[in-house]
């Protein structure tokens, strides 16, 4: 697999946990209460940063041969 093809990849999975922060995000906000709704705010925020940190690198690695 060639390095652009793998990126394609990693920035698919960063735009995928970007998608799940925003629906983990809109579930514990408007469906749960209480404890759970502390988890799985947890689990959207730990999501985000990690979609994040993975789309910036993506960004900022540069074009690919």
């Amino acid at each position: 697999m060639s390095e652009g093809m793998l990126n394609m990849w990693i920035s698919f999975i960063g735009m995928g946990l970007l998608l799940l922060a925003m629906g983990l995000i809109l579930v514990s906000r408007y469906k749960l209460k209480g404890w759970a709704s502390g988890i799985v705010s947890i689990l959207a925020y730990l999501s985000l940063i990690i979609g994040a940190v993975i789309i910036l690198y993506i960004v900022f690695s540069g074009p690919t041969r």
